[in-house]
């Protein structure tokens, strides 16, 4: 993907929107709007069809965990969304990456992880901190009774063995070397997982593993 990543920062603090701005900007990203709350969010997206929007979780009129599910409810070119929150551990933060978000940033985030976070994630990588995000997904993934069950029966054993290892946060990497493959043949097992379950991405598959109980809390910790 080529030129500069195209941004919306949904947050209700005029301190945060004008410091990720500035940070962004000073880099190259073009913040191309800024949003007070969850439906000015969901207008300026469609309006400006960006590639990320940094969510605010917690906005008045509309929060950020219902915007991201209205931005991500099917459009044919959806942007990526992550959220921002200042808690690491919130039930609202794993319900937005239920939803689809690609991930989450902790609002005192350093300039370098900020900008690196965006072209990462514009790239069509997840954002997450595999141990946090685990511990996330330890306490939330079995608490909501809606929670859509998977069926990973069209899985080989292979792929389900990445997916095992893959929730216990490993990278590439890391798969590569404990399962002896090439990075590539690695990827390439991850790209079939998530077309075969209909996942946007590795956040997705990490919560699915634990919602189907391929992972316990106990094995993934």
């Amino acid at each position: 993907m080529t030129g500069s990543p195209r941004v919306v920062i949904a947050d209700d603090q005029l301190l945060v929107r004008t410091g990720f701005r500035m940070i962004l900007t000073a880099d190259g990203i073009d913040v191309v709007a800024e949003a007070t709350n969850g439906a000015e969010a969901v207008e300026a997206v469609r309006r400006t069809r960006p590639d990320v929007v940094l969510m605010d979780i917690r906005m008045p009129e509309l929060d950020g965990l219902e915007a991201t599910r209205r931005i991500l409810a099917g459009a044919p070119e959806e942007p990526r969304v992550v959220i921002l929150t200042t808690f690491d551990l919130d039930h609202y933060v794993y319900a937005a990456l239920s939803a689809g978000a690609s991930g989450f940033l902790l609002k005192d985030v350093t300039p370098e992880h900020l900008v690196a976070s965006i072209r990462m994630v514009r790239a069509g990588d997840a954002l997450l901190a595999p141990t946090i995000t685990r511990r996330l997904v330890e306490r939330f993934a079995h608490r909501d009774t809606g929670t859509v069950h998977r069926d990973l029966s069209s899985l080989t054993p292979r792929e389900l063995e990445v997916l095992r290892l893959l929730a216990q946060g490993l990278s590439n990497a890391e798969l590569a070397g404990r399962l002896h493959l090439s990075e590539a043949t690695v990827k390439t097992h991850v790209a079939r997982i998530l077309g075969k379950l209909n996942l946007r991405d590795r956040v997705q598959a990490v919560i699915a593993a634990y919602e189907t109980g391929l992972v316990s809390p106990s094995a993934g910790a």
